[in-house]
């Protein structure tokens, strides 16, 4: 077997060599690459193929004894008397490459054995074949170190098992765990549907500021920074909406964005600061045309990602294949709670709230009191794709007033695996019903509601000069693919989360 000492320390119950020892020994071996002319970090190795593609024409090019470049991290090494197997691992997949004495020369050998670690990037060159064992593998007539690795990989069972250290040094975590990477890799695959889907569906792609002086269209906290040169505080946007509703002004018909927003609002499996959204806006449509859009966005990216229409997540099994089920939400409210809300004004809708010992504190109007019932009573049950529609009119500040009912508004949110994966609406175009609605967002920030709306005189002057009817939605890109990909958190696919500053020990 190998005597590398950090093989031996993963694969024995051997004591652990410290750290920092295991650092010096491979800075030595740095230094004796260097002495040797061996450059530790050349500038460039021309593969013939990804090691995934090698695979798939594995057939091909083995019959003809196709000589083939390939490159990836040593993820093991095993010495057997005189000749090395190693798997190295490239973003396709891994392969096992086979360094023999005969092959290669002592020198070389000798150079593989002793100064090659787990984790250095190498180049090989060689052609395929079979071992004994079924083992698809290279071998080596030629290899290159590309990258010497100077700090050793976390053990394979006791190492990096941490989330949070997992999270911190995601860098890490994508080369120890290769279903993480995996995850990362279905992401792209999930923006990519998208949009294709909306793209497909004559929707322009377009961009929209980050740094905003009046932030809006979502209830919540931003983040400040100041402009020096102007001398001017500007907040980093909560949403996109107001500025692609004034592109619907401008003349553009279907407009969308893919976009990064920030809220400065706590952190848990379902919140990060900072977070990828799809916005669009679409004119002359209404929240049912969006309702139609929405269900046939989701079916396609379903698909596209997983070939059928039935996934899993958190142990649930999710069918996209039926028509999402409609219902308003004080009707999905009255089946749990056999309260029906729209007899009841704000409060005799605060004394239910005190009969289910809901904290009413801070249930300011009627729309909050439904509100929170639903969220205590409904969501977490909304397991198959439902539209929840209808929502109060104190909660909807954006929203057209319901055509049949003066209390409610014209919006739905899509719940999809208890989880609120989309916000739509018939838009608000009336520009003194939209001021109505500003006027009576700052009155509820003058009790004490710091995520209600501020008062956007620009936006209401754009509505002055006319926007046509216009459907919108809103969702977040991070927890549909926590849904698609059966993660159990959004940190799990952000490659790069907001954490808490570390502890020093």
């Amino acid at each position: 077997m190998d005597n590398n000492p950090e093989q031996n320390r993963r694969n024995t119950e051997q004591p652990q060599i410290p750290l920092e020892e295991l650092i010096r020994n491979r800075r030595r071996k740095l230094a004796d690459l260097r002495e040797k002319n061996i450059n530790p970090y050349p500038y460039k190795f021309d593969r013939t193929h990804m090691i995934g593609e090698a695979r798939n024409n594995y057939d091909d090019l083995s019959s003809k004894e196709t000589v083939i470049r390939l490159a990836g991290r040593i993820m093991l090494k095993r010495k057997m008397g005189k000749a090395i197997f190693t798997d190295i691992h490239d973003m396709t997949g891994k392969i096992q490459v086979y360094v023999k004495l005969d092959n290669v020369g002592k020198e070389i050998f000798k150079l593989y054995d002793k100064k090659i670690d787990l984790g250095d990037i190498i180049g090989v060159e060689g052609v395929l074949f079979t071992t004994k064992t079924g083992e698809m593998t290279v071998m080596v007539a030629k290899f290159e170190i590309l990258c010497k690795s100077l700090h050793p990989l976390p053990d394979k069972h006791s190492g990096l098992v941490d989330k949070e250290q997992r999270y911190r040094r995601r860098y890490v975590d994508l080369i120890v765990n290769p279903e993480v990477r995996e995850t990362f890799i279905q992401r792209g695959k999930i923006i990519h549907s998208i949009r294709e889907f909306l793209r497909n569906s004559g929707f322009l792609e377009v961009e929209t500021p980050i740094l905003q002086p009046i932030y809006g269209g979502a209830a919540a906290k931003p983040f400040k920074t100041h402009h020096n040169a102007l001398d001017l505080e500007l907040f980093l946007r909560i949403a996109d909406e107001l500025y692609l509703k004034r592109l619907i002004v401008g003349g553009f018909d279907k407009v969308w964005e893919f976009c990064k927003d920030f809220r400065n609002e706590g952190m848990d499996r379902l919140h990060n600061p900072e977070f990828s959204m799809v916005e669009l806006y679409w004119a002359y449509a209404d929240y049912k045309d969006i309702m139609a859009l929405f269900q046939d966005m989701m079916r396609k990216v379903v698909f596209d990602l997983h070939g059928k229409y039935k996934i899993e997540y958190e142990g649930m099994e999710i069918d996209f294949e039926p028509d999402f089920k409609e219902i308003s939400m004080v009707d999905a409210v009255k089946i749990e709670t056999g309260i029906d809300f729209l007899q009841l004004d704000f409060d005799a809708a605060r004394e239910k709230a005190k009969e289910f010992e809901i904290d009413s504190e801070e249930l300011i109007n009627w729309g909050k009191v439904v509100e929170k019932f639903f969220e205590e009573k409904v969501e977490p049950k909304l397991v198959q794709p439902t539209f929840i529609k209808d929502f109060p009119l104190d909660i909807s500040p954006l929203a057209k007033v319901h055509r049949e009912n003066p209390r409610l508004t014209e919006r739905f949110e899509c719940y999809i695996g208890g989880l609120e994966t989309g916000n739509a609406f018939s838009e608000l175009n009336d520009p003194d019903d939209q001021r109505a609605r500003f006027e009576s967002q700052v009155k509820a920030r003058e009790k004490g509601d710091e995520e209600a709306h501020q008062l956007d005189e620009d936006y209401v002057t754009a509505l002055m000069y006319g926007m046509p009817p216009t459907g919108g939605l809103g969702f977040g890109i991070d927890r549909l693919i926590m849904i698609l990909t059966n993660s159990h958190s959004i940190r799990d696919v952000i490659l790069f989360p907001q954490m808490r500053p570390e502890k020093d020990e």
